[in-house]
């Protein structure tokens, strides 16, 4: 919504010393007839501010440069302004301020026989005064003008408001101005006559905001100079006050949007705190430049109208996306993307609408544009207002929070379009601006925050679920693993297990087979970490157990993992199946996994392609035997990718040390956890040992 002509304050009259019989005085001098004959105000001044409401000379359009002076003749004193019209300040009765529902309001040139004239125009006027010796008088501005303009005291410039340095003057939205008055030269003591003459500009964008736009909506104020020096201070204490929410919200928002970014530390998988983030995010940068508009001049107000054009698109548009996600709707598909478009036709057709951009488009253009902002305004609200409906249906009480909220936030979308149709949008409360699209963020925060509470309840419970489901997994897993230690006849079987989390990806079985005395080891390491890798894992130890129960043959039971993997997405894994009969001789087939230590030397077997990469792959089959005393040992690569501090690996060096130096299977382990473990760890070390045979009777 444009501030333009929100941003406005009342006339302050303040009587000082005389009282009401100054202003009085003052008041009744315009009133006689030699007034109304010569067109010169008389005043006479106590310590008191006389608003200055006529007689004023109008005229449209700029004055020519006086070839002596090199200054505006208009300005000049002496230039004859007879043939110029009459313009009076003076406020009718009931005519209220339409942006700040004050009194004092006069409408501008556009409702005075100038309709659709912008640029720049003049205001002249004399005014007599009776003042006491010494005395020193002051100019306040107007409080409300469009848009920008300079002010001549006797033809010298004493000042402006806005900046008029360039080829185009900048305009700011209104402020309170205060110019000093020099006496004229030649003039009688305790008597003195001022030309004083105005240079107006105005956008053409005011059109935009107001049907009765133009120049001066109040009058200046005149008066001495320490009367008019305590109204400015008290009408920028106003000015301060009925903005205040500006603040406020920048605050708020900033705070929201920091809330929302740090609950994606909570939850990463849900999108809805990245959108709400950065809608918050957006809402603390408008109001940061609507308060830095109002209140400075380090933003004029087309930068503040293109900062509007640019951040009010992102902020209904990002309003739908929050609502879409926050419902978890995915049909129609398209619809984010439908919103993406309408946000960028909306950021390029609102500053060519709203006529910021008048050097290169004609007016016609922009009253098209404009058209076309009025018509992605209504899709964006449809939109909003469907996705909330949906919202409605899928989930009741939470989509009827939300639904008062947005359809305020709908109607401020076409806020300004209702106020030119004299419907307000904004009221001031005890001085403080209050506008429909300030309810509506206020509400809308109200239900985020009942919603995220109640969100958060529910996150909370579904994690409390997913830590169980993880503990049962884990479980699980250590039910499905062999003990630590067996020892069968003829052979010593060591194992050790740390996986990295809750849950590893690394598994092995260690299967005797009683009728012949041969003992099967099937070890791997499925990829990915986590509750996914044990189920993973969990699958393969069930294929595992059920093929051996017909086959003890290392690459059958390989192909038979394989197939089971085949056409699950992302489901690999390496595996190595040792079976080593009686005699110790050992058959040794290999899918891609670590090869195994022999007395501390890597047994050299050729390579062969993970579990599950593809349909009837080939693995690699050895055979050796495995005498008296000889010790294999099967470790997974989370052994030689343990990393310390700085990021230097464990390495396969250490690993072969280790080995040589005959550790256990535990010592194995604890070294390459203690040095830094990343991944699942686990060693399986089978020795040869004597078998006795039973004493004869």
């Amino acid at each position: 919504m444009s501030r333009r002509f929100c941003i406005a304050l009342p006339v302050l009259l303040l009587l000082f010393g005389h009282g009401s019989g100054a202003q009085a005085q003052a008041q009744a001098a315009p009133a006689q007839s030699d007034v109304a004959a010569h067109g010169t105000a008389e005043i006479s001044l106590g310590q008191s501010v006389v608003p200055l409401y006529g007689p004023w000379r109008f005229t449209v359009g700029d004055s020519p440069v006086d070839p002596v002076t090199h200054g505006p003749l208009w300005a000049e004193p002496g230039f004859d302004d007879s043939k110029w019209e009459a313009a009076d300040l003076t406020p009718k009765e009931g005519l209220f301020n339409p942006t700040t529902g004050t009194s004092g309001y006069v409408p501008g040139w556009t409702a005075k026989g100038h309709p659709g004239y912008w640029g720049y125009a003049w205001y002249r006027i004399r005014v007599h005064l009776q003042e006491r010796p010494g005395e020193k008088l002051a100019l306040a501005g107007p409080d409300i003008a469009d848009d920008a303009y300079q002010f001549f005291d006797n033809g010298e410039l004493v000042g402006s408001f806005g900046n008029f340095t360039g080829s185009t003057p900048v305009d700011y939205y209104s402020q309170p101005t205060m110019f000093p008055l020099s006496h004229p030269a030649g003039g009688n003591p305790g008597s003195s006559t001022w030309v004083l003459a105005f240079r107006v500009w105005m956008e053409p964008n005011s059109h935009t905001v107001a049907l009765d736009a133009g120049g001066f909506h109040t009058a200046p104020v005149l008066g001495e100079a320490g009367a008019v020096a305590a109204s400015y201070q008290i009408r920028w204490q106003e000015l301060i006050r009925r903005y205040a929410s500006f603040a406020v919200e920048v605050l708020l928002f900033a705070l929201l949007a920091v809330m929302a970014f740090s609950l994606t530390l909570f939850d990463r998988s849900d999108r809805v705190y990245l959108w709400m983030g950065a809608v918050f995010l957006a809402e603390s940068a408008e109001a940061a430049a609507a308060a830095v508009a109002v209140w400075t001049h380090h933003l004029s107000a087309g930068a503040d109208q293109l900062c509007i054009d640019f951040l009010n698109p992102l902020i209904y548009a990002g309003w739908v996306m929050v609502w879409w996600v926050w419902f978890r709707l995915q049909r129609p598909a398209w619809l984010p993307r439908v919103v993406a478009g309408l946000t960028v036709v909306y950021i390029i057709a609102g500053p060519i609408g709203d006529d910021l951009f008048f050097h290169i488009f004609p007016h016609p253009v922009a009253v098209a544009f404009h058209m076309v902002v009025l018509v992605v305004r209504l899709l964006l609200f449809s939109l909003l207002l469907w996705v909330v409906i949906q919202g409605i249906r899928r989930q009741g009480l939470e989509g009827w929070l939300v639904l008062p909220a947005v359809v305020l936030l709908g109607i401020s979308l076409f806020a300004l379009d209702l106020y030119v149709i004299h419907i307000r949008m904004w009221w001031f409360p005890l001085g403080v601006m209050i506008t429909v699209g300030d309810i509506a963020e206020l509400l809308l925060m109200a239900a985020v925050a009942l919603l995220l509470l109640r969100r958060l309840l529910m996150s909370v419970r579904a994690q409390r679920l997913m830590a169980l489901d993880v503990k049962q997994a884990q479980e699980v897993q250590q039910v499905i693993l062999p003990v630590a230690r067996t020892t069968i006849p003829g052979l010593v079987i060591e194992s050790e297990y740390r996986p990295a989390r809750e849950v590893g990806g690394d598994f092995f079985q260690i299967i005797p087979h009683l009728s012949d005395g041969s003992l099967l080891i099937v070890a791997g390491d499925v990829t990915g970490k986590g509750l996914k890798a044990g189920m993973l894992v969990a699958l393969l130890v069930g294929a595992i157990r059920s093929t051996t129960e017909w086959s003890g043959d290392p690459l059958i039971i390989l192909q038979a993992l394989n197939r089971r993997l085949m056409g699950r997405s992302e489901a690999h894994a390496t595996c190595l199946a040792v079976r080593i009969a009686a005699d110790g001789e050992i058959t040794l087939a290999n899918a891609g996994h670590v090869p195994p230590y022999l007395n501390g030397e890597p047994v050299a077997m050729e390579g062969a392609l993970p579990l599950g990469m593809m349909e009837g792959a080939e693995f690699s089959v050895m055979r050796f035997k495995l005498a008296q005393g000889d010790r294999l040992v099967l470790v997974s690569d989370g052994i030689a990718e343990a990393t310390d501090a700085n990021g230097q690996l464990f390495g396969f060096d250490r690993v072969h040390e280790l080995l040589r130096a005959a550790r256990s299977a535990t010592e194995v382990a604890s070294a390459a956890q203690s040095f830094g473990q990343e991944d699942d760890i686990s060693v399986i070390a089978v020795t040869r040992t004597a078998v006795r045979e039973p004493a004869l009777a």
